[in-house]
Order: structure tokens, then sequence, then C-alpha cells
């Protein structure tokens, strides 16, 4: 098991192009954390969703449903005259923006209007968070989950440990799916060998066995062989973190 706090790019082997986020328990947290390590590093990144989220604090939006054909915000440069976000407060290498049609009613973001593929021709790292879990940490996958979009590169299995060893009805988005995959009942614990199970039977249906698996809120656990648990009965390495929204 890899425990990192940084370096994310790198402990988690992201490649140039689309990266998808899936899973549960962090995902927003992650896309934003991952993005703004990769513009440090002097990376031209874009965040966005295939499904639906809400806007990423702090960096800048291009703000409608418009094709970008414009170079992307770069640090050095108020993409609002007197902005005092984030991304402005200090950013100096690379640039970083997100994508998406607003909803005014939701408040969210779905995906970009021009395809992703298009959009990777045009940035070193396109972000794209492929999944909902309704905020809780974990989950199982309806037939139509992920949305993972065609020539992605990197995908990312992002697993919430603070629903280990909670009630699997309290924690899981799509219980009965969870239920049926492990054999066991709503009322039963979320172990970490059965959402190992119901992992590695996802990993085979979705044809994954490349995704990178991510144990986030591992700060959560009382007992830290948990996590020696879950990586023992998943039989492959993960990254352990404790990101911070």
């Amino acid at each position: 098991m890899e425990t990192t706090s940084g370096n994310l790019a790198s402990a988690l082997k992201i490649e140039p192009g689309i990266t998808a986020i899936i899973g549960s328990g962090g995902k927003s947290t992650l896309l934003k954390t991952l993005g703004l390590e990769l513009m440090r590093a002097g990376g031209r990144v874009l965040l966005c969703t295939t499904t639906h989220m809400f806007p990423v604090a702090g960096v800048p939006w291009d703000g409608s449903s418009r094709r970008l054909d414009s170079a992307p915000w770069k640090p050095g440069a108020l993409h609002v005259p007197g902005c005092t976000c984030e991304a402005c407060a200090g950013m100096n290498r690379g640039s970083i923006c997100q994508a998406g049609v607003l909803d005014p009613e939701t408040g969210k973001l779905s995906a970009p209007a021009e395809p992703l593929n298009e959009l990777a021709q045009r940035f070193d790292y396109v972000l794209a968070e492929a999944d909902g879990s309704k905020q809780l940490p974990l989950k199982a996958h309806a037939a139509w989950e992920p949305v993972i979009p065609a020539a992605t590169a990197n995908v990312v299995w992002l697993v919430g440990a603070s629903g280990l060893g909670e009630p699997v009805a309290e924690v899981v988005h799509r219980p009965e799916l969870f239920c049926e995959r492990c054999g066991c009942e709503l009322t039963d614990i979320a172990t970490p060998e059965r959402v190992a199970q119901v992992l590695n039977a996802e990993l085979r249906m979705l044809n994954l066995s490349n995704a990178r698996i991510m144990l986030n809120q591992v700060d959560t656990l009382s007992d830290p062989t948990i996590a020696d648990r879950f990586e023992a009965a998943l039989d492959r390495l993960i990254v352990a973190s404790s990101l911070k929204g």
C-alpha cells in the first residue's frame, strides 16, 4: 500500500490525456487537488464532468456552453478583474480552467459541449468526474455507470474508507446492487472484504483491470488494519490518502 499526502500524479501514475475519476468518497476533492498539482508542475489542465457536478471552487470557468477555442486562462492574468480566488492567488506555472454547461436551477455543471477527445488535443490533462455517489463513501454501479469517455488514458477508482465497518444501507449508494454482488443483506456491515468483493466484480464487469484504486479518508479509520484488510482482499496495490476538500 502506498500512502500519499502529496504527489498524487506520481502515486496514481497519471499520464497526459483524459483521466476519469469514478467511485465514491472524495471525487470532487481529488479532481481539484490533482488538477492544481498538475498545473503547478506546468501542465495545461481542464476540469470537467461527464455527468453532473458543482463547479470547482477557486478554478476559472469558461462560463458558457461555447467551444473552448481561446487559450485557457493563465495565472498572472486575472480571469476576472480584482479576483482573489485560489487559482489567481500566486500560481505562476501552467494553466487551469473548468468547462461545462451550467444548469441555473441546480447550480451544477454537465459535460462540456465539445467532445472530450477534442478538448484533450488542446490540454495536457483533461480530468473528468465520471460518476455519481450521492455524497456517500461507497457505491455499486448500475448498468449505465460510470460514464467513462472514449479514449480515456487513466481511470482512478475512489473508495471512501469512512464507509468501511458501517451498515450497508447507511453508507452505500445503490445498496441493493452492492448486496447482490457480495451476497449480503442491507443490514449487514460493509466490511473491507465485502467492499473488495464488489469492487473486484465490477472491475471485471467493466473491463477496468488497469484502473488505479485509491482508498481515501483513511484518517477516519479507528483501526488502521482495516485498510490492510481491504488491500489484501482486493489482491492488488492501492493508494491510501486523506484528502481534505
